[in-house]
């Protein structure tokens, strides 16, 4: 087994650490569901990172400078692959035209699962590293060709319904006819159901595994220590949420970013496969991680800083995906959204009580047939 600097006191340590901040999270400041304001996300934001710096500092302070770069250029890297992760996630939400006061249930449900996902992947990673070195030629080309994918790869539209979960689900699963709050299941007429927001949960997760096969391999690009690799993911998955709330409205300015990506993992990958040799053709070249940071931070600032200096032009025929009829045929109910649908039954409930009648109960056989 790869030597780790942690201890299994110090993971014991962190993992409870984890758990009392998403207690406190979920828990205490985010009991009801209520939409999240800029305001709250940016101190959110601002408590993740400073954690995460002074946690940063507490491993400099134990392990030296080396592991401590390692730890910050992998969190650095993982917090940027994120907000290509995020555009995805904005993109889930209106196309499933999901309520503003549920989202950040959705975004804590989708954590939870993406650190169980992420340590799985990093155990698997690290044990196919130590069987079979030259996995490491594997994950150097995979990144290699997916930043040169990204430089020149055409600017795609992310469709959600070609999602696997949701057309999966909406195969398998007995589903209701509407959200219900912020509740994933539901029982109606003595049968447990699924809302459309597990459909919105399930893209989630299965869109963060998508993206944990580029981020996981990078990670190791810059160290192989389980302790730094696992905890950098976790310092950078758990601020995930705070972030979505600040940037939606902002992530679409950003939008070279995508070719600093690229170019970070398409240097992690040359880094992964020089660092090993090339068969006697090239003797191993290790590149100092304080260089490997400066790398990584220049290009991502660039192309962000680009992004807001030389905007692209917008082009007025594009359609914006929102409000759709995405959730709608998730429940079955023809030509209407459920944001319509709750819109028309109030107003429907309004006209009976102008005219003294009782409005039906809140049950599914109140909703317009199927067809």
């Amino acid at each position: 087994m790869y030597q780790t600097v942690g201890s299994p006191t110090l993971w014991v340590s962190f993992l409870i650490g984890v758990v009392i901040m998403l207690a406190l999270d979920l828990g205490v400041f985010h009991r009801k569901a209520t939409s999240v304001s800029t305001k709250e996300a940016l101190t959110w934001s601002v408590v993740w990172v400073v954690l995460s710096l002074c946690f940063n500092g507490l491993v400099w302070h134990w392990f030296g400078s080396e592991r401590a770069l390692e730890f910050l250029s992998a969190y650095l890297i993982e917090k940027s692959l994120s907000v290509d992760n995020l555009f995805v996630f904005i993109v889930i939400f209106r196309y499933m035209d999901v309520r503003a006061n549920v989202m950040h249930r959705v975004l804590f449900a989708g954590i939870l699962g993406a650190l169980v996902l992420r340590g799985v992947f990093i155990v698997v990673g690290i044990g196919l590293i130590e069987m079979f070195t030259w996995t490491l030629y594997v994950f150097g080309g995979f990144l290699l060709f997916t930043g040169i994918r990204l430089l020149f790869a055409d600017e795609e539209a992310v469709d959600p319904s070609g999602n696997f979960a949701y057309r999966l689900a909406r195969k398998v699963l007995p589903l209701t006819r509407r959200y219900h709050g912020s509740r994933f299941l539901v029982r109606e007429s003595g049968m447990l159901k699924a809302t459309p927001l597990l459909i919105v949960l399930l893209m989630v997760e299965t869109s963060d595994v998508v993206f944990a096969l580029d981020s996981i391999p990078a990670v190791f690009g810059i160290s192989r220590d389980p302790f730094i690799v696992f905890t950098s993911n976790v310092c950078a998955v758990l601020g995930l949420r705070a972030m979505f709330f600040l940037l939606q409205n902002v992530l679409d300015k950003f939008a070279y970013l995508k070719y600093g990506l690229g170019l970070v993992l398409a240097y992690i990958g040359a880094k992964m496969i020089v660092a090993e040799g090339l068969f006697g053709i090239l003797d191993p070249l290790h590149i100092p991680i304080g260089i490997s940071l400066g790398i990584v931070a220049a290009l991502i600032s660039a192309s962000m800083l680009a992004s807001l200096i030389w905007p692209p032009p917008v082009d007025p025929h594009v359609e914006v995906l929102e409000n759709t009829e995405a959730a709608s045929l998730v429940a079955d109910v023809p030509s209407m959204s459920l944001t319509a649908t709750a819109a028309a039954e109030q107003s429907q409930i309004s006209e009976l009580a102008k005219n003294g009648k009782r409005a039906p109960d809140d049950s599914e056989d109140s909703l317009p047939p199927a067809p």
